[in-house]
């Protein structure tokens, strides 16, 4: 339930629009999915014999300090706070109030509690009533998940099974209902026909003079590319699967259990997921799935079977799948400060458990990151003067995507470097194909991320500073290690 609800959120809902200007054809589509399915499932088949060897409270953090040093699970706990699980769970929760301002349209962007309060001439904040149901939502599910285990996991369980049967049930609608004879038509019968696929440029200067822009249409290399660059949104709809290790010291069988959800869990969303755009263009031509309303495809999808009531039912299906997905992210990332804190890496008080057995003040400190990430604003002034406001976690976000590929590849090589340097240890479970799916999932990730280094280099540099203003503080946390030991 953590792997299947911390995985689906909005994100499968909305991404494909834009995978499908990039990738400019049904079948683009659908392989990127297929890329991102093999990604996913190979990670965490090879992650399940590192869970299986190490099974504490921390997961991915404990690995990368085994397998390598301190500094590299302190570089991954440090980007894993500041951004990818707090951006997250901001982001999430936003999506989350934004579907609800469907239901109830007060809830909205624009409908202003405290008018943006401007603190430089690119940030402010602001508290819109869209902004104060997220923050809701995310003090709401904070204070549940500190009042025990039972309490995360109960919630867990409905707001999963709840989900998950939502997204089975836009599948069967979309495959079985709204077959629409024409778009299977346009979109099946002419699988790689290139529809319009976005020109995609340099990401720098230095770069044009020597790169060429390309589309899905320029041949091998054009596919390359387009195929790199679609993976951001699908490999990011397709994260937090490995959450479950951060809980490994709470699962009753963790050398068992944990691996087996990694397997299970991943392999069902990915199902659903491809499913899910099978059904997108069961319903729709290519060209209205590229050109959906604010990139909603699965609301044009129950719209165009249902009229207007599939907006208010995908908008009730997504609130349900945004609330269980914080949920799950909300559990899950506190147990990884809980663990960087009992090393002596995070502020000490947050290595305590409180009476229910919890690491409440690391829930506590995650939700009020998460909820100023909310509050923050980025601003722009465009060339008439007008300004407009954006999300900081957003553009946070972009960021990280390609440190979080970078603590990836180091997680999976991870399991060659312990079989190097500890080869008698008990591994309970094997990574499934070693090595050659160890070394596949690093070799696709590597292209990907040299696309991305070439292609979305705006949005790859800031990332890896973001994961390198983490080794000063590391030097002053590590520096307080040698501390007497944290009390249980």
């Amino acid at each position: 339930m953590i792997v299947v609800g911390s995985m689906i959120g909005s994100g499968i809902f909305i991404v494909s629009a834009d995978i499908a200007r990039q990738t400019g054809s049904a079948g683009g589509l659908l392989t990127a999915w297929v890329i991102t399915g093999v990604l996913t499932v190979s990670a965490a088949l090879s992650y399940g014999e590192l869970a299986a060897m190490m099974p504490k409270a921390g997961g991915q953090y404990v690995y990368l300090r085994e397998s390598y040093s301190p500094l590299w699970g302190f570089l991954y706990g440090w980007t894993l706070f500041l951004v990818i699980q707090t951006g997250t769970i901001a982001a999430v929760a936003v999506a989350f109030a934004r579907f609800l301002g469907v239901l109830a349209p007060s809830v909205s962007p624009g409908s202003w509690i405290i008018a943006p309060i401007s603190i430089s001439s690119k940030y402010a904040f602001s508290l819109s009533w869209q902004q104060f149901f997220a923050i809701l939502l995310i003090v709401f599910l904070t204070l549940a998940n500190t009042r025990g285990l039972n309490w995360g996991k109960y919630i867990q369980n409905v707001f999963t099974s709840a989900k998950t049967l939502a997204l089975a049930g836009l599948v069967i609608v979309g495959i079985f209902f709204g077959r629409n004879a024409a778009a299977i038509q346009a979109n099946f019968s002419n699988l790689w026909g290139a529809e319009g696929g976005q020109l995609i440029e340099p990401g720098a200067d230095f770069f044009r003079r020597w790169i060429p822009a390309v589309s899905v249409t320029s041949g091998l290399l054009g596919l390359f590319v387009a195929y790199g660059v679609a993976q951001v949104g699908s490999l990011f709809s397709a994260d937090a699967w490995n959450n479950i290790t951060f809980t490994a010291g709470e699962v009753k069988k963790p050398r068992r259990d944990v691996p087996l959800s990694l397997a299970l869990g991943t392999a069902i969303v990915i199902t659903l997921y491809f499913l899910a755009n099978v059904a997108y263009l069961s319903t729709l031509p290519l060209s209205q799935i590229q050109s959906a309303a604010d990139d909603r495809v699965a609301t044009a999808v129950l719209s165009a079977i249902l009229g207007s009531a599939g907006a208010v039912i995908m908008a009730i299906a997504i609130t349900i799948s945004t609330f269980g997905c914080v949920n799950g992210l909300i559990l899950a990332g506190a147990r990884v400060y809980y663990a960087m804190a009992r090393d002596g890496l995070f502020f000490r008080s947050i290595g305590r458990l409180n009476e229910r057995h919890v690491p409440s003040r690391a829930l506590l400190f995650q939700g009020v990151w998460a909820a100023l990430l909310v509050l923050a604003r980025t601003r722009r002034v465009d060339a008439l003067g007008k300004v407009t406001y954006g999300n900081l976690y957003s553009d946070l976000l972009d960021y990280v995507v390609f440190s979080v590929l970078i603590f990836y590849v180091l997680t999976i090589a991870g399991v060659f470097v312990l079989r190097r340097k500890r080869p008698g240890a008990e591994r309970p479970y094997r990574a499934f194909g070693y090595p050659i799916v160890p070394a596949l999932y690093i070799i696709v990730a590597l292209a990907i991320m040299m696309v991305l280094i070439l292609y979305k280099t705006q949005t790859t540099w800031p990332g890896l500073l973001l994961v390198l203003l983490g080794v000063p503080v590391y030097l002053v946390w590590s520096r307080r290690s040698e501390a007497e030991p944290i009390s249980p």
